[in-house]
């Protein structure tokens, strides 16, 4: 990524190496299912608050763990649609990190697609923009101020083709995961390729990367609640100037910024992961890896909707019966579900 100016200062190195211990500590913890997919549940939910919160919604956290179980909340539309789609654009992240593909301009596009459904037009949502894009302060008593103009919209595509392949080109070079991702958000906010959606859409590519790269922290983390603890100082940070074409190109403060952020973040979850496996937990467990794939969409699930049956586990692994009992068996004997009646009507729970 070779057409940002940044310097690595002793500042940036000190924090990416604490990243790097905290990463193998995180990684070797043992955790019992319940606790990370606790823990999991935790930082989706916290990432949708703190990302929707930084672009002006109301919904506070408890509003959005209630969404999170798909239970109905008396809020305004608008702000229930932004954080229903950040949350399913993290589900969407999870699955294409799964699948290996290359991050390209199709990628990004579903991304701001799923963050705006229902916010923006149809032609908007999923679309670069057509127009001008302004970023304009807005203060009681005082006339709007334009603090920021995006580049025309006839080079935004191709800004990002550029971007794109600069993402891709970085593994090459083994540049450390969390300088892209921090490269990528702040590039993503300064392009400003969409007529809405890009901080959200910056921050989701962002989490993307990581995720990929092999820093998803076990997807414990929620880089976003940095940023919601102190937005003067997050747009502060991000600020590149008037307008783009005579932006600051030197980087460094940035980085310097979203790198002791993300330690910050790691560093919570660092804690909350040792307290918990300092805990009396299981031998057998050597560590977080021991349930399969199919396992752990069950867990999901029952995460999720609080119970699941027999049906729902064929459905879900689309399987036939006998396969989804023994699944659910098997959770049953590792201590980890309950079961809830008898008979057909029986359900399981998270015990």
């Amino acid at each position: 990524m070779s057409e940002s100016q940044y310097t690595i200062t002793n500042r940036i190195l000190k924090n990416l190496a604490d990243i790097a211990e905290a990463k193998g500590i995180i990684a070797k913890a043992r955790l019992l299912p319940q606790q990370e997919l606790k823990l999991k549940r935790q930082a989706m939910i916290r990432m949708s608050h703190s990302s929707t919160a930084i672009e002006g919604n109301v919904l506070d956290i408890r509003q959005v763990e209630a969404l999170y179980a798909n239970r109905k909340i008396d809020a305004p539309t608008r702000d229930i649609y932004e954080v229903q789609n950040y949350l399913k654009a993290l589900q969407y992240i999870e699955k294409f990190v799964k699948s290996k593909k290359p991050i390209t301009e199709k990628v990004l596009l579903k991304v701001h697609a799923l963050v705006t459904n229902k916010t923006l037009p149809e032609d908007q949502s999923g679309h670069f923009r057509q127009g001008p894009v302004y970023v304009v302060k807005r203060r009681l008593g005082f006339p709007d101020e334009v603090v920021y103009t995006g580049p025309k919209a006839v080079n935004a595509p191709y800004l990002i083709k550029e971007l794109i392949a600069r993402i891709n080109d970085s593994e090459k070079e083994e540049i450390n995961p969390v300088i892209v991702a921090g490269i990528v958000h702040l590039e993503i906010a300064a392009i400003h390729p969409f007529n809405d959606g890009n901080g959200r859409t910056a921050r989701a590519l962002a989490t993307m990367i990581l995720y990929k790269r092999g820093y998803d922290f076990r997807h414990l983390f929620a880089l976003e609640d940095y940023y919601n603890k102190d937005l003067p100082s997050y747009y502060a940070a991000i600020n590149v100037g008037k307008n783009y074409e005579e932006r600051e190109t030197d980087i460094t403060k940035w980085l310097e910024y979203f790198v002791e952020g993300f330690r910050d973040e790691i560093m919570n979850v660092k804690n909350q992961v040792t307290t918990l496996s300092l805990r009396k937990v299981d031998k057998s467990i050597n560590s977080q890896v021991y349930l399969t794939p199919k396992q752990q969409q069950i867990l999901d699930f029952i995460d999720q909707l609080g119970r699941i049956k027999t049906g729902d586990v064929m459905d879900i692994l689309k399987c036939p019966q006998r396969t989804a009992q023994l699944e659910i068996q098997k959770l049953k004997k590792l201590g980890i579900i309950k079961q809830i009646g008898k008979g057909p009507a029986s359900s399981y729970a998270l015990k």
